[in-house]
């Protein structure tokens, strides 16, 4: 389960100095604020994770990973108590280090945004981050996540921060005791702006970039809720029996025994409630058509289009460009088809899918093998390298469903063979990830 606060309460603003508007290309620093249990770690990995999907190299520095490395074991909240002097000592010096390897990252590293992920309630820390990011000439971008319900914080607390290194007795009661006094010390702490506690309210001041507005729209869109993603294939095609790629061909007689396993897959795992997308393409089509129930067409899922080498074999593409062969080897992602499109511009035209995943329930995406990689990459946090070379196999479910700072995954065999489309990385092949549960077609 996942924490629930923002599907609650949240709100969320954002401060850009005068100075900053004339750092058109400055690198940008996220400054979550917020007491203890409000989602803010939560927000700054998903967030994290969507800006390296699309493109900006983002990396998160959560203070509390630099405050367990400066004192190896936790106590108590007495750590936490804001007339501790040492421990704020401490707690100072462990902001300043973090600041540092923010700046290392933005300035030699090669990285455009930097989420600093810490309470940042006091108007001293705040103070410490105007003066670093005014002497370093970033941008400053302010997230900040409010809830005073206390089930919610109550769950969150047992959901997630009963699992955190700070606790590894993991009791829950005594967990819940000195977490609860954690947010108590923090509570006397003084915000520096006006915070407004009313149901799911956004609240957004001077946004000045494009990547600020991009930050903004994915987090006004995502919906903290249960739920659970099901991408599979369509069945499999008579192209992909012939070896050829693209083209808008129909099932094979294997295909449709696949759309039929699908339909009984459904009714198995009661999925009453699920929505069901496809592309445009004929494939998808038919195997949703056997599943009897209503579904959406989406010109966006549309397979990766491969230009000139629609519906040709490998054998033929190698033979009849050989350059373009070996071009799209040596880098996958981002290498475009000539007259198509690349991995690159796929994952651009797929952001709308991602952001309504996030918004809406269970959901059923029947697609194509590029189109699924992409969307896999985005929920498992794959790099751009390793996305082209993910395994997405015919006549297989994969059950997405996010938890606290990740997603478990669930792969489901449903027992109708197919041919295999998946070429290997050249020259180096890496192990496939292990944190993948697979089922056969009667698991649970």
């Amino acid at each position: 389960m996942m924490p629930v606060e923002m599907h609650r309460v949240l709100l969320m603003f954002t401060v850009d100095y005068a100075w900053a508007s004339y750092m058109t290309n400055s690198p940008t620093v996220i400054v979550m604020i917020g007491l203890p249990a409000r989602g803010k770690t939560y927000m700054s990995k998903k967030l994290t994770r969507y800006l390296n999907w699309i493109g900006v190299p983002t990396k998160v520095f959560n203070l509390g990973v630099y405050r367990r490395e400066a004192v190896r074991a936790y106590k108590s909240y007495d750590f936490f108590r804001h007339d501790n002097e040492e421990a704020m000592k401490i707690r100072k010096q462990c902001a300043l280090v973090a600041l540092q390897d923010v700046k290392a990252y933005l300035t030699g590293e090669g990285g455009q945004i930097a989420v600093f992920d810490a309470t940042n309630t006091t108007r001293e820390r705040r103070d410490l981050i105007q003066a670093f990011v005014k002497e370093n000439s970033f941008k400053v971008f302010f997230v900040e996540s409010v809830c005073d319900d206390p089930e919610v914080i109550a769950a969150n607390i047992l959901e997630v921060k009963v699992s955190s290194p700070d606790y590894p007795e993991r009791h829950r009661e005594r967990v819940m005791d000195d977490f609860l006094k954690r947010i108590e010390y923090g509570d006397k702490q003084t915000f520096e702006s006006p915070v407004m506690n009313v149901g799911r309210r956004f609240l957004v001041n001077r946004v000045q970039d494009y990547i600020q507005s991009k930050i903004v729209y994915y987090l006004m869109n995502i919906d903290v809720h249960s739920h659970s993603i099901y991408l599979c294939r369509h069945g499999e095609s008579n192209h992909n029996v012939e070896g050829r790629i693209g083209g808008d061909a129909e099932l094979s007689p294997r295909g449709k025994q696949f759309a039929h396993a699908l339909r009984d897959f459904i009714e198995e795992h009661k999925l009453s409630d699920l929505k069901v997308w496809t592309s445009q393409l004929r494939r998808t089509i038919q195997t949703a058509e056997e599943l009897g129930v209503p579904y959406e067409q989406w010109k966006i899922l549309n397979e990766i289009d491969a230009g000139v080498c629609e519906e040709m074999t490998y054998e033929m593409i190698q033979n009849s460009f050989p350059e373009e062969f070996a071009l799209r080897d040596q880098d996958k992602y981002h290498y475009r088809y000539p007259g198509g499109e690349s991995y690159q511009d796929l994952v651009q035209r797929l952001e709308p899918v991602i952001m309504e995943l996030e918004r809406q329930g269970n959901v059923l995406v029947i697609c194509h093998q590029a189109v699924m990689r992409c969307l896999l990459a985005y929920f498992l946090d794959k790099s751009a390298e390793d996305l082209p070379y993910m395994k997405c196999p015919l006549h297989t479910v994969l059950k997405l469903t996010p938890v606290a700072y990740g997603c478990k995954v669930e792969m489901f065999y449903l027992n109708v063979e197919a041919v295999n489309t998946h070429r290997d990385r050249p020259l180096v092949s890496r192990p496939e990830s292990s944190c993948i549960k697979v089922h056969s077609a009667s698991s649970n």
